[in-house]
């Protein structure tokens, strides 16, 4: 199956735009599929399926046509269209390929409500006589429901178009065989118009011929010319919803004879020459499936002076609609004042069924005919395919499980090759027959063999796709003019609307055969393949790139084919090939040879070269711990898949890909993907880093093979990279035998430059330098350093006696850059092996991040402090917890309670990590880039209110005002002035409070009212700090920024610090403007209170809101509202301290209410509050309390009854508190009788109560 792709722009036609993702489809898979021979599902090749969140198939909507050329494609849906072109196109790659591009768009109705109910693609024969086949152009011919049929041309019948079909020339296969006349049928609801082919030819040529001369001219006059046609009535058929012109037929002798009895009873007569017929099979329902007979010469009108009448009243639609795409053009104004008269219909003439296939509740949706007209496919709304033989109308054969099944043909000439080996090869050439049928409900394509033959072919598609079949070639093509010709058509073709893909599917002749003779014609298609293949280059490539082949089958095949070459004539031989032998066999042998090094036991004893590694266990026992901390960190278990694991052996058709020869002789690594490389370096050099294998044995190899030491450099750095767990389970030796490796490399030609510039650091080591600056595996990275920081001064003092002593400065220049190096190294270490803790449960968690000495120098002097700080989030570490670990590191004393607190892992590496980074850790830095880490976390998900409240514990730690006004001015312009307005506003518009906690905060703030809560207490704490600061800031000088020496050279971003010693001072006034309406909104949203905030501020207060904490703004003056001050005035004081009295009792917070009392001036009438407080608290431990008990109901039964009757009176429901012990209550009662006086008239009903509780206590 071959592949065209069409890429579509977004139409407004379309419900959904096609994409131009590729879809990888190639032809080997589908020609393996063929191969086969089985006939299994599982074994087709598959593919992808469309996205999960695919929504209805718009592609079933649509109207799709695709021309027999496939250079037009035609996408129509309701009364727009899209045409689509062929184009040739270069992809990304450089390659060329056949692309489907927009060629016109538009609107193809003309009447109002009429839509696209069918159309076809009709490529038109061209009359050269230099023509090969190629058709000169394609008429679009669009059926619309109104009843118009448009090339466009006049009205044929006034009901809607059901569909469009055309029949175009075949050359006969056999001598005898009718020759079929080209038919273009229309079919309507229950009619059937048929044109004529020659007649419709010559006239769309003249229709093109008058749009060339009136556009040449300037005119828009164009008279169509007749057009013959035919029209059916067709009839005894309940619904027609599809048909197919099989063409003319002649019967049999002993068939007319039939007919004739049937039809016309015993005295029926014959005719002696059986009459020709026109055959026209419909599908629908009652019956099921219709047979009609037109016999030719009969009365059906040739109604060409209709069209001629006509014509001068109508002006073709496709001038006006397909005007941007065939050049012809009319202006807008002129269309609208053409007056459209429908033309007058001629009637149909009546054709009834000769006879069909009943079944009353099936009801056909489409049919399929065959290329050879004798076989027709059949769809229905059970989900059954049926074949039909037209010639008996008869159903042969029938596939269930295929609902909305669409349908196409393939018809397949046997193969030269096939022809030559086969018994009859004097016979006329044969044809293999197969119906293609597309199920989108299972998204699967079979092919089936005609007529009773297997399933040869199942491929597993989209569930979206549209299967396009034309079933007719070239229009105008006739049996003198087709002579020579090759008709380039596609017989069926799938488009799928996911990927914008086009396929054709090809089948090989042979599966059509029977089993036995499919063998041997398998085995002969095969061989034409191969014996093609073999003629080219590209069949040694085809057999190296072979994943099955063995290393010595390619060996053997390419030194016989290379021996071959070398005996032929030099003058005819294949150059190119020849070298292409030459140099396959050299890597051949190179791949053979390092494998037999890897399999031998032939271990190479320490050579005196490991003097130079003196003094490295020194370094390696200094940072033993880190290092150990660091591989039980890194060596968590990990999923991974079996193909990917290093140890897997290298493919040779690998090692073949990544390597080439040169022109020179020399071998040169193509690096492909990283992947790929470390392949390429496990395979050479990790048998060495392991012990295993020969060192300078395969160092030598690789020298007179003639790869460069700086490639072969690269590929140990990386592999040493990559196995960095397996090197620190054995660092020691790893460590020695990476230096032997070293150290081999290095004396290789062209390793070490003889000759160095005074002013310059050598290539060679720079390139070890720069790998372990890059590499995120710190580890691996510093133990490399280490080995080539030796190597490097070993192979400096063995030149130093030849080198001047002018050159003294290179030298001592290349080893200070590795001092520097290691140093760095160390640090990344303990940095990364900080990051690698993992978090405990419940904190935010997420990957840990991976550091090098490059991310860190990119990420400015602040890159450390960002690191540890989204380390401090990620472990969920509390503020004062980070302060106790830098105080402690300050004081340098042990706290054992700290070490309980803060979990001893992070706390250690933590402390060596600011051990390490003085001034890239200091608490400030540390404190304000926590502060902006939670602050940023918090802007990602603002329900946390958490991480905003733990970024301002941060902010408040930074002991120096300078960095904290910073920090603080930008966290407001950046984070919270937004959101603080959009609360303040939503709260001021807000007419009730519930639908502020309901839906708005979410709507205009973008969190929770809980959330926003929290936040605008945070906002009060923020500007408190941020006027704390201010005032500061004259007291104390800026601080200093320094960074360690090893560090100086970062280059990036400002640090944070930086930033906030460069923002400007802020406007204390409006900062406490601000600070005041941020209290107001959170006792608000705390207090659930009805309020207004920006309403209580004057317009000068409101218009400050809000603006840039720098700039002064005119402030509110201060001064209090003259009637709110005697409104305040009238109040007496008294009042509220006798209802806050109230209050806190009901809320059972007496004690604060006794001390509230002793300033309450009017004990009377706060007596008698109280007293009625009192009885509602009785009231509710007598009467309400779920839990009463026998002496309450006897204490309530002994009660007055006046007092009975004023606690069941009381109400309560209205305390807050209603739950109150009962010695609270008593020592109410008698506070309530000291404050009485005995001439009070309620005072009797104190010492009432004041029994009644006594009582209850001494019950309890």
């Amino acid at each position: 199956m071959s592949q065209m792709n069409t890429h579509c722009p977004q139409i407004s036609l379309f419900p959904f735009p096609l994409t131009e993702n590729e879809l990888s489809w190639e032809a080997s898979d589908w020609e393996s599929a063929w191969d086969s021979g089985e006939n299994k599902e599982e074994g087709a090749t598959s593919v992808e399926e469309e996205t999960t969140g695919q929504k209805e198939p718009w592609l079933q909507d649509c109207v799709v046509s695709l021309s027999p050329c496939s250079d037009l494609l035609v996408v129509a849906r309701q009364q727009k269209a899209v045409f689509l072109s062929a184009k040739w196109r270069t992809d990304d790659s450089g390659r060329e390929e056949m692309t489907l591009a927009v060629s016109w768009t538009g609107t193809l109705s003309t009447d109002e409500g009429e839509c696209v109910s069918s159309s076809i693609c009709i490529p038109l024969a061209s009359q050269k006589r230099s023509s090969t086949g190629r058709p000169d152009w394609t008429c679009v011919v669009v059926g619309f429901t109104s009843g118009y049929v448009r090339f466009y041309t006049e009205l044929l019948h006034e009901d809607p178009v059901l569909r469009l079909k055309c029949r175009t020339y075949e050359i006969p296969r056999h001598p005898g065989v009718t020759e079929q006349h080209e038919e273009l049928s229309i079919l309507y609801p229950a009619a059937l118009v048929t044109i004529d082919g020659f007649s419709l030819f010559q006239s769309l040529r003249a229709c093109r011929n008058q749009v060339a001369r009136a556009a040449a001219a300037g005119s828009d006059v164009i008279q169509p010319p007749p057009l013959a046609y035919k029209k059916w009535g067709l009839h005894d058929m309940d619904t027609i919803v599809d048909h197919c012109s099989v063409g003319i037929m002649t019967l049999c002798v002993f068939d007319q004879m039939k007919n004739a009895s049937i039809l016309g009873g015993f005295n029926a007569s014959v005719k002696g020459n059986p009459p020709a017929m026109s055959q026209y099979v419909t599908v629908g329902g009652g019956p099921y499936t219709g047979f009609y007979y037109a016999v030719e010469g009969s009365t059906q009108p040739l109604l060409s002076h209709v069209a001629m009448a006509v014509a001068s009243k109508l002006t073709s639609a496709l001038f006006s609609a397909a005007s941007g795409w065939l050049g012809w053009n009319k202006h807008k104004n002129e269309e609208e004042a053409v007056q459209k008269q429908k033309p007058k219909v001629e009637p149909a003439t009546p054709l009834t069924i000769r006879y069909g296939l009943p079944d009353s509740r099936r009801h056909g949706e489409s049919i399929c005919l065959s290329p050879c007209n004798t076989l027709a496919g059949v769809t229905d709304d059970f989900g059954r395919v049926t074949l039909l033989d037209l010639a008996r109308g008869i159903a042969i054969r029938m596939w269930k499980g295929y609902r909305d099944a669409q349908l196409g043909w393939l018809q397949v000439p046997e193969e030269r090759v096939d022809r030559e080996f086969s018994p009859s090869a004097s016979l006329p050439r044969r044809h293999a027959l197969f119906l293609v049928i597309y199920a989108p409900r299972r998204g699967i394509l079979e092919v089936w063999g005609m007529q009773h033959g297997p399933r040869v072919g199942a491929f597993t598609v989209g569930k979206h796709c549209r299967l396009l079949y034309a079933g007719y070639r070239l229009m105008g093509v006739n049996s003198v003019t087709s002579k020579g010709w090759q008709l380039h058509t596609q017989q069926v073709c799938l488009l799928d609307p996911i990927t914008g893909a086009l396929r054709t599917v090809n089948i090989p002749f042979h599966l059509a055969l029977s089993d036995k003779k499919s063998e041997r014609a398998k085995d002969l298609h095969l061989l034409k393949r191969l014996t093609t293949l073999l003629r080219s280059r590209g069949a040694l490539e085809s057999l190296l790139s072979n994943k099955n082949a063995p290393v010595s089958c390619l060996t053997n095949i390419t030194c016989a084919l290379h021996d071959t070459l070398k005996q032929q004539d030099p003058e005819a031989v294949d150059i190119e090939l020849l070298q292409l032998c030459s140099s396959q066999l050299k890597l051949l042998q190179l791949y053979t040879d390092i494998q037999q090094l890897h399999s031998t036991a032939d271990i190479e004893p320490t050579g005196p070269g490991q003097d130079s590694l003196e003094g490295i266990e020194d370094e390696l026992s200094r940072v033993g711990p880190t290092l150990q901390r660091y591989a039980q960190l890194t060596s968590r278990p990990s999923v991974s898949f079996a193909q990917d694991s290093p140890d897997s052996p290298l493919p040779v058709q690998a090692f073949l890909s990544q390597m080439e020869c040169t022109e020179d002789g020399e071998l040169r690594v193509i690096r492909a993907s990283e992947t790929e490389w470390n392949q390429l370096g496990n395979f050479m050099f990790w048998g060495c880093l392991c012990g295993k294998s020969p060192l300078h044995k395969v160092c030598d190899t690789l020298q007179q093979a003639g790869i460069s030491p700086q490639q072969l450099l690269s590929l140990l750095l990386s592999v040493w990279m990559q196995r960095e767990k397996e090197v620190l389970q054995k660092p020691e030796e790893t460590v020695r035998n990476l230096h032997t490796l070293l150290i081999a490399l290095s004396n290789m030609p062209g390793a070490v430059e003889e000759s160095w510039d005074s002013q310059s650091i050598s290539p060679w080591w720079q390139q070890v330098r720069c790998t372990c600056i890059q590499s995120h595996n710190a580890a691996a990275a510093l133990l490399a350093a280490f080995v080539a920081h030796r190597a490097a001064k070993a192979s400096i003092t063995s030149r130093a006696d030849s080198k001047l002593q002018s050159e003294w400065e290179a030298v001592s220049l290349d080893l200070e850059q590795w001092s520097v190096c290691v140093r760095q190294l160390e640090d990344v270490l303990v940095l990364q092996t900080l990051l690698l803790v993992p978090p405990p449960q419940g904190a935010a968690g997420g990957a840990a991040a991976q550091c090098s000495i490059k991310t860190l120098l990119e990420g400015g002097t602040g890159g450390i402090a960002d690191s540890v700080s989204k380390w401090v989030f990620r472990h969920n570490l509390a503020p004062e917890r980070l302060k106790e670990i830098l105080q402690k590191i300050e004081n340098k004393e042990a706290d054992e309670k700290l070490e309980q607190k803060a979990g001893e892992e992070g706390k250690e590496q933590d402390e060596k990590m600011c051990q390490r980074f003085p001034h890239s850790l200091s608490p400030d830095l540390l404190f304000a880039h926590c502060c902006w880490e939670y602050v940023v976390q918090w802007n990602k998900d603002s329900e946390e209110g958490r991480y905003l409240w733990c970024a301002v514990e941060h902010l408040k730690l930074v002991s120096s005002p300078h960095i904290q006004l910073g920090i603080s001015a930008m966290m407001w312009s950046t984070f919270i002035v937004k959101r603080l307005s959009a609360a303040a506003y939503l709260m001021e518009k807000a007419s009730h409070l519930h639908i502020l906690r309901v839906c708005l905060c979410w709507q205009d703030i973008g969190m929770g009212d809980k959330a926003v809560t929290s936040f605008l207490g945070c906002c009060v704490r923020l500007l408190q700090i941020l006027m704390e600061a201010d005032s500061a800031v004259e007291e104390v000088s800026a601080p200093e920024l320094s960074v360690e020496e090893v560090w100086c050279g970062a280059e990036g971003p400002a640090s944070l610090a930086e930033l906030a010693l460069e923002q400007k001072g802020v406007h204390y006034p409006l900062v406490q403007h601000h600070c005041l309406l941020a209290s107001l909104q959170h006792a608000a949203m705390t207090f659930s209170l009805k309020l207004k905030p920006l309403s209580l501020f004057d317009s000068k207060g409101k218009n400050a809101f809000f603006r840039d904490l720098t700039t002064i703004q005119l402030m509110p003056s201060g001064d209090m509202d003259p009637g709110l001050v005697s409104i305040r005035q009238e109040v007496n004081p008294d009042i509220l301290r006798r209802h806050l009295v109230c209050e806190l009792y009901n809320q059972g917070l007496d004690l604060r209410a006794e001390e509230v009392m002793l300033e309450v001036e009017d004990k009377d009438v706060l007596g008698s509050q109280l007293l009625v407080l009192t009885g509602q608290r009785l009231s509710y431990s007598l009467l309400h309390s779920q839990s009463q008990t026998q002496g309450a109901m006897e204490l309530l039964a002994r009660l007055p009854p006046t007092l009975c009757t004023w606690l069941k009176a009381m109400d309560p429901s209205e305390l807050r508190c209603p739950l109150v012990p009962l010695p609270q209550t008593s020592r109410l009662v008698g506070r309530l009788i000291e404050i009485l006086p005995e001439n009070h008239a309620q005072y009797s009903l104190g010492l009432h109560l004041l029994e009644a509780v006594e009582a209850l206590t001494t019950e309890d």
